[in-house]
């Protein structure tokens, strides 16, 4: 996917995205990384007080191996980019989910925690990066109607193996100790590679089809067909090289397109992201000690999280389905709006809750409203950019939330410590997440919609590019099999077009010749439709 083709330097036709079919494995793939890629950082915490004893090391120093690989997740989104526009998505999955593993696989030998961080932390979020991206470019490349279903149920992966991923390791821990542990982790993650097996470039299909075309074309030619087949085979040849020799070489796709920033749809997602990110992360990550200051238990501060996590797993596939309605989808920028509104006066109305029942609500309506935010955040973003410029975008995108993951949940910890009071975190947090939703419904309606009202309707030509990706795809597959049905007609059609051609060279020659306004040359014949001379064809080439 994604790949120029050596020879001529051209782009392969993009393909009808099947909305079904191998596409279902393809999503099964991508719910099991977007799970890994999530939740794997936070479930490893569970290893956290073992690694504080043995390596003599704070809370904070071990927590910097959760927050290294988000940010290999995040910061290394346009290198992810540049890979699979290079490569491609299988090869670059296979890579990540090898990294990712060897990563866990050798922190389990490691004697210090710089080491740590360099192998958990850097190798394995590397790999998990290179997982993460193009998983969802394969998920918007199998799916087109049912995208938005798609990619809720991609997302649900993420509270999923949260909540199975923590248990897991805990028991891990407690068996094998926090280095058996890690190795058993590295092996689990070796299930990344499998699924990068499974990403299958839609265009394979149609190489297949090609070729057997090609092979029943060549059986025909080896049948006896008459005297004039050699000089048929050969003047098909000719043809072919002449289209060859006509046609210019396309430039291959870029390996980081830039030109999206000229979209102002794009330039408005991503600004309303960086806000929404800077207050989004910070109430799941101050709940449980926000709980144990007010006097809650810790066991029962601990399973606020699975309340949110139980909720998320249902609440993004059922906003996915939603989305995914005919009168929901034209709007759908709309809907991520209204999600983050949701989610941000959660965490205002939530502020001032005092006890355990509570934070029980606040923590219901969060995980409905965090679920929706998570399964409409890249769905938006595939509508506004298209699946052809969605490697590049993502990248970008993904590189500019990374700056403010990490401006915003350490900004929250630093004013809990200075102030000692939750309450402001919390109205801080839903101001940005609030503010982000309102820039993002009131710039696409201003600037967007009212754009597209104010330009006059462009004309139909038959001949310009337009229409959607699923229209695009379905033009170029025609074309191409137009195409390819030419090239493999029987040899005895071009003898007919030769005499065809000669008798039209005979027709125009009389026509010039009784005075019609057309100049006379030599060895030459005009063309049927006007006397321009840059559209003489020599006569002796036929």
């Amino acid at each position: 996917m994604g790949r120029a083709d050596p020879e001529e330097g051209q782009l392969p036709a993009p393909v009808k995205p099947p909305d079904g079919g191998w596409g279902w494995i393809v999503l099964f793939g991508c719910f099991v990384i977007t799970g890994f890629s999530y939740a794997f950082p936070k479930a490893v915490s569970v290893y956290f007080k073992e690694l504080m004893k043995d390596f003599h090391v704070g809370y904070s120093d071990t927590a910097w191996i959760s927050s290294i690989m988000l940010a290999m997740l995040y910061g290394t989104g346009p290198v992810c980019s540049i890979m699979v526009n290079q490569f491609g998505c299988r090869p670059v999955m296979l890579i990540g989910g090898l990294l990712a593993s060897a990563g866990m696989i050798l922190a389990s030998f490691t004697t210090n925690i710089i080491e740590l961080y360099l192998t958990a932390g850097v190798l394995t979020g590397l790999g998990m990066a290179l997982n993460f991206q193009p998983s969802l470019i394969m998920l918007g490349t199998y799916f087109d109607k049912r995208r938005p279903l798609a990619n809720g149920l991609a997302a649900a992966g993420s509270p999923v193996f949260l909540s199975s991923l923590s248990p897991l390791g805990q028991v891990l821990l407690e068996k094998f100790g926090w280095r058996g542990g890690f190795l058993i982790m590295g092996g689990l993650l070796l299930n990344c590679c499998t699924c990068g097996a499974v990403m299958r470039p839609l265009d394979m299909g149609m190489k297949r089809k090609t070729e057997k075309a090609q092979d029943k074309y060549e059986a025909k030619e080896m049948l006896p067909i008459g005297g004039k087949s050699e000089e048929g085979i050969s003047t098909t040849d000719g043809t072919k090289k002449a289209k060859k020799a006509k046609k210019k070489p396309k430039k291959g796709k870029k390996l980081l397109d830039f030109s999206i920033f000229s979209n102002r749809g794009f330039i408005i997602y991503t600004i309303s992201k960086f806000i929404l990110v800077l207050g989004l992360f910070v109430p799941p990550i101050l709940l449980v000690n926000y709980a144990k200051d007010t006097g809650v238990p810790d066991t029962e501060a601990a399973f606020l999280l699975s309340i949110i996590g139980f909720i998320d797993i249902f609440a993004r596939p059922a906003c996915g389905m939603v989305a995914g309605l005919k009168w929901v989808r034209p709007h759908v920028a709309y809907l991520f709006s209204f999600a983050m509104l949701f989610n941000g006066l959660t965490d205002i109305c939530s502020a001032r809750a005092s006890n355990y029942t509570g934070l029980v609500i606040f923590c219901v309506f969060f995980g409905i409203s965090y679920g929706m935010v998570g399964a409409l955040q890249f769905e938006v973003l595939m509508a506004i950019v298209g699946s052809q410029k969605f490697s590049s975008a993502i990248g970008l995108v993904l590189l500019i939330e990374a700056f403010a993951v990490l401006i915003g949940p350490p900004s929250a910890g630093r004013l809990v410590d200075a102030l000692k009071n939750y309450e402001v975190i919390f109205y801080l947090a839903g101001s940005e997440v609030v503010l982000s939703a309102v820039f993002l419904a009131v710039a696409t309606y201003c600037c967007l919609n009212r754009g597209k009202k104010e330009e006059p309707p462009p004309e139909k030509n038959p001949s310009a590019g337009g229409g959607s990706d699923t229209e695009e795809a379905e033009s170029d597959v025609q074309e191409a099999e137009e195409h390819s049905s030419d090239n493999h007609q029987p040899t005895h059609s071009t003898d007919n077009a030769v005499v065809a051609s000669e008798e039209a060279n005979h027709v125009a020659e009389e026509q010039s010749g009784e005075g019609g306004g057309c100049p006379e040359g030599d060895g030459e014949v005009l063309a049927r439709d006007g006397c321009n001379t840059d559209q003489t064809v020599e006569r002796d080439s036929f």
